[in-house]
């Protein structure tokens, strides 16, 4: 049994905009402007807690299924968060999960050049997925991986960023309670937390009673509790 300490590694499944601008009577695009609004308080609350990697689930590949305006929504608002992010951020390390060629030109050119300008920033380190899906990672993964090999370390040698370590924590917001394809090889063993909170009204007093109740557990990784 490993007790819990606060986690290395915390995604957040940022889920809930379109229902929160619903709520409010606006467009959904106003909830994403909204929701990203938040991103710099969740991720710097988190680094303040002694968090070192942070990962953002901006945009599924299913969510191309949404109507044009949205998706060119969503990479506006990614594309103005990624270009404005050494400023905000200062020192930290800015990386990217997903197939980065399908998303808009202007979007692609600010990712790339944001993770070579901010490559050896340390020690902490962004991770958004975006264009991401777990089984296309895993996919990806396999067609990467030799016939000669056989261990887990050659497999994630495929995944987009195996040097990242997996989730301790993963926060979904918006009430619901699944994954949707966020990771699913490095959240094998993820403590999951459900919140009903709608993102763009996420707030540090949220985040703390995640990590709290993540201190409360313990975390067995397939071994046998003891007394």
């Amino acid at each position: 049994m490993v007790e819990a300490k606060l986690p290395t590694h915390v995604a957040v499944i940022m889920d809930g905009n379109g229902r929160w601008a619903q709520k409010c009577g606006k467009t959904r695009n106003i909830g994403h402007i909204e929701g990203a609004k938040r991103v710099p308080l969740v991720v710097k609350h988190l680094f303040s807690r002694g968090v070192r990697v942070v990962t953002l689930y901006a945009f599924s590949e299913e969510n191309f299924a949404r109507p044009n305006e949205e998706v060119q929504g969503i990479f506006d608002r990614v594309a103005e968060f990624v270009e404005g992010f050494s400023e905000t951020f200062g020192d930290v390390r800015l990386v990217f999960s997903g197939e980065l060629e399908a998303v808009s030109g202007r979007l692609c050119a600010a990712c790339r050049q944001a993770e070579l300008t901010t490559r050896s920033n340390a020690p902490f380190t962004l991770n958004i997925l975006l264009n991401y899906g777990g089984r296309s990672e895993i996919i990806r993964a396999a067609r990467l991986f030799s016939c000669d090999s056989s261990s887990d370390a050659d497999f994630r040698s495929g995944l987009y960023h195996p040097e990242l370590p997996d989730p301790d924590l993963i926060i979904r917001t918006g009430g619901e309670k699944r994954l949707s394809g966020f990771m699913p090889y490095q959240s094998a063993y993820s403590e999951l937390y459900f919140s009903d909170v709608l993102f763009p009204d996420i707030t540090t007093a949220d985040l703390d009673a995640a990590l709290e109740d993540y201190l409360g557990r313990s975390r067995r990784f397939g071994g046998i509790k003891t007394p």
